[in-house]
């Protein structure tokens, strides 16, 4: 069970987004216009990519394999989980808007983009031309969210939480086969939170007003991430779902049992998450069927049981991070809703890569 001054801390927020939340909540199944992408007894796959391509590493040529890997494949739909180029690279309009379309536009099969820290939260920094993050993630909802429909040769429609092109229309929702889907805005570089101390920097352009701001900006999105959040895990009981699965950038800091004697959710660098993190807890307890949670931004492919420790392991809880530059390779997940776990997954290597 959870620590009491954690479920006490879910009652606060509950109190604060419950106005978020829809009296009754009603989601279409994604149509994907046919049936090809089903296997057997109703199950599909997809894929899951993120963190690529990176310039400082001359991903572009394997980014035209993955995209050639992955349309050989009988998907029914991709997830990019963030970070459309590297850190040290500028935060022009063009790379991250114009040239992310056009890669995800590649894919045959409709393709849901989420927004890494790369594109916004890090564009401060001098070396990524010292934007201003807030102005970046305003770009990133009017250029990449300004339809409901996907990316990707085919398309499929998409929930969003806020009207397309504005604020929050970046958290996505779409239920297909049994199974919910949830794109949730949380990035890296902690979620967009500074903390006291952390804002000015010689290698930032940004000011102490800029820090305040995003700092409001974090609190704002953070309760507006757990609206939606809980508001997915009710779509999933309404409609006895096998499955739900979270998306997002951040590798928000698990504890790992290969380093017993630290801590990493006790880490300032990652109490951005730290009410997430709550929130998805309490409703996996709560919910019967599985439970993912995919992110990226440490580039390490992984899957394993880890919220929050070894000695309270949630059963029914499973973290994916993906693969990420220089490994610039997918993550194929198939979903049975009448296996145990529901996903299964199995990394895909792309040849020459």
């Amino acid at each position: 069970m959870m620590p009491a001054k954690n479920i006490l801390r879910l009652l606060n927020i509950g109190v604060c987004v419950s106005a978020m939340l829809a009296a009754n909540i009603a989601v279409a199944d994604t149509d994907l216009g046919d049936q090809e992408n089903d296997l057997d007894n109703g199950r599909f796959e997809f894929a899951l990519w993120g963190d690529m391509p990176y310039a400082k590493n001359g991903d572009d040529p394997k980014i035209l394999a993955l995209i050639a890997s992955m349309n050989s494949a009988r998907l029914a739909f991709t997830a990019f989980d963030g970070d459309t180029k590297d850190g040290s690279s500028i935060c022009t309009d063009d790379l991250i808007g114009a040239k992310a379309i056009e890669r995800f536009n590649q894919v045959k099969a409709p393709t849901v983009y989420v927004p890494g820290d790369n594109e916004w939260t890090d564009c401060h920094r001098t070396n990524n031309g010292g934007y201003n993050a807030l102005e970046r993630l305003a770009f990133i909802r009017h250029a990449l969210f300004s339809t409901k429909e996907s990316f990707g040769q085919r398309k499929m429609i998409l929930e969003h939480q806020g009207a397309v092109a504005g604020p929050y229309s970046e958290n996505t929702r779409w239920v297909h086969k049994g199974a919910v889907f949830v794109g949730l805005n949380i990035p890296g570089s902690n979620n967009n939170k500074i903390n006291d101390g952390a804002c000015l920097s010689s290698k930032s352009a940004r000011t102490q007003a800029d820090c305040d701001a995003d700092n409001a900006e974090y609190a704002d999105r953070n309760a507006h991430n757990i609206a939606w959040l809980i508001e997915s895990f009710q779509v999933a009981k309404q409609r006895h779902a096998a499955g739900l699965m979270v998306i997002m950038q951040a590798d928000p800091g698990f504890d790992l049992p290969e380093t017993e004697t630290v801590n990493e959710r006790a880490s300032p660098d990652v109490n951005g998450y730290n009410e997430f993190l709550n929130t998805l807890a309490a409703e996996t307890q709560a919910f019967d069927g599985q439970v993912v949670l995919v992110h990226g931004d440490t580039h390490f492919f992984k899957i394993d049981k880890p919220l929050f420790n070894q000695a309270n392991m949630l059963k029914n809880f499973t973290r994916v991070e993906t693969f990420g530059s220089p490994n610039v390779h997918w993550v194929k997940v198939t979903v049975d809703r009448n296996s145990a776990n529901v996903f299964h997954f199995e990394p895909v290597i792309v040849p020459g890569n």
